[in-house]
């Protein structure tokens, strides 16, 4: 069975096609910087390798690209739309609607498109993704696995907000917590490699969306975003934690309408807001050759980051290792280097010379000494998604 994997990101777009179930890639890529003059789209098999530098717009561009490069007479990897039998996708926010892996219909397309406002960056695009794909794969079965779904452990102490109680049981305004299935992935490879099933980690998903969960036995008890993807760290364009007192200020004061305000916050700020980048790339260039902002935001990201592993660590009472994934997670040295300084207290100390070392294993980087473990565990969202796409179809 084929089933092609699409995750689509704020600014990006994942792809694989896997083999199932042997879990084979036949192909896979990404489209970095979508909406920029410089959107970068990558293509690979085991054959072939393509990189291409262009303008692509917008998602639904970019997955028409994605379709092309697909079914290319010279590098292509099926003949046919035909050949693909199940297209998962990544929707981030399912709300109440959504704990489960769900075959996508008209009325769950519908629900994903409700819960844009609470996903502004992501539902949308997540939508625009299926549309376009029931259009290319017409006989495929789209399937839709929500961010919400590991994270529904959390409990009530966790996830109320001190706010009237009927917010709660009659809105449902709660923490739902996102990035669930990355957080689900990179634990279970965590623990599988710490091989300790009564376990205490901590991971930290950093991309341009960023956000950590802190995970007992397997699992999720607390996790840094809430309500909405725009709680938590700092983000590439997103604010993370914020006085709710601002939003008054700009909107009395400052005379920002509320569309305003939810573009700003979700749009231009975070590390653009701080620095004018929004990628870690140009950031970490820019401060290495003396830019005060960027420097500066760095520390910040940095530092917001040390505060959630001092407060899960406590919610935890203890912590095994921490587990660094994603983007920067995975590729940005400088970034864990920064995060782990001066954690002595929490038995967290970092090898630098195994931090330098470039892998896309799990590997451990930290001292020998350190009484809890540094972890590098590269996130595969797209087979969880398969597994869960193909198990519901199968089923």
């Amino acid at each position: 069975m084929q089933v092609l994997i699409l995750n689509s990101g704020s600014s990006s777009l994942k792809f694989q096609l896997f083999s199932m179930p042997k879990e084979t890639i036949l192909c896979s890529g990404i489209v970095e910087r979508i909406g920029f003059n410089d959107s970068i789209f990558k293509f690979k098999t085991d054959k072939d390798a393509v990189e291409l530098e262009s303008q692509i717009s917008n998602h639904k561009s970019a997955l028409k690209l994605v379709a092309q490069h697909l079914f290319d007479k010279n590098i292509g990897v099926v003949k046919s739309a035909e050949d693909i039998e199940i297209v998962g996708h990544r929707v981030v926010h399912g709300g109440i609607y959504f704990s489960n892996t769900t075959e996508i219909t008209t009325e769950v397309k519908e629900k994903i498109k409700t819960l844009s406002s609470l996903a502004p960056l992501h539902n949308p695009a997540n939508l625009e993704g299926i549309v376009v794909a029931e259009d290319i794969f017409p006989n495929a079965k789209q399937v839709a696995v929500f961010d919400t779904a590991f994270l529904q452990s959390i409990p009530e102490k966790a996830y109320k907000y001190a706010i009237p109680n009927e917010f709660l049981t009659e809105h449902n305004i709660r923490l739902y917590g996102f990035h669930g299935t990355s957080h689900k992935y990179v634990s279970e490879k965590a623990i599988e490699f710490l091989d300790k099933k009564e376990s205490k980690i901590i991971t930290i998903h950093l991309g341009n969306g960023c956000s950590m969960t802190a995970v007992k036995n397997g699992k999720s008890i607390d996790h840094s975003m809430g309500f909405s993807p725009l709680d938590g760290l700092i983000m590439g364009t997103r604010s993370g934690d914020i006085d709710p007192s601002i939003v008054f200020y700009l909107k009395d004061k400052l005379k920002y309408s509320l569309k305003d305000i939810n573009t700003l916050l979700n749009k231009q700020s975070g590390m653009l807001g701080l620095t004018g980048y929004s990628d870690l790339r140009d950031i970490e260039t820019m401060a290495a050759k003396g830019n005060k902002d960027c420097v500066l935001a760095l520390q910040m990201n940095a530092y917001r980051i040390k505060k959630y592993i001092g407060s899960y660590t406590a919610a935890l009472n203890g912590l095994d290792a921490i587990v660094f994934t994603a983007g920067i997670g995975e590729n940005s040295n400088f970034m864990r280097q920064l995060i782990c300084e001066d954690l002595d207290f929490f038995g967290i100390k970092l090898d630098f010379e195994k931090n330098d070392t470039r892998s896309k294993e799990i590997r451990e980087i930290n001292q020998k000494e350190s009484k809890s473990k540094i972890l590098v565990v590269p996130t595969n969202e797209e087979l969880e998604i398969a597994k869960q796409a193909m198990e519901l179809i199968k089923n």
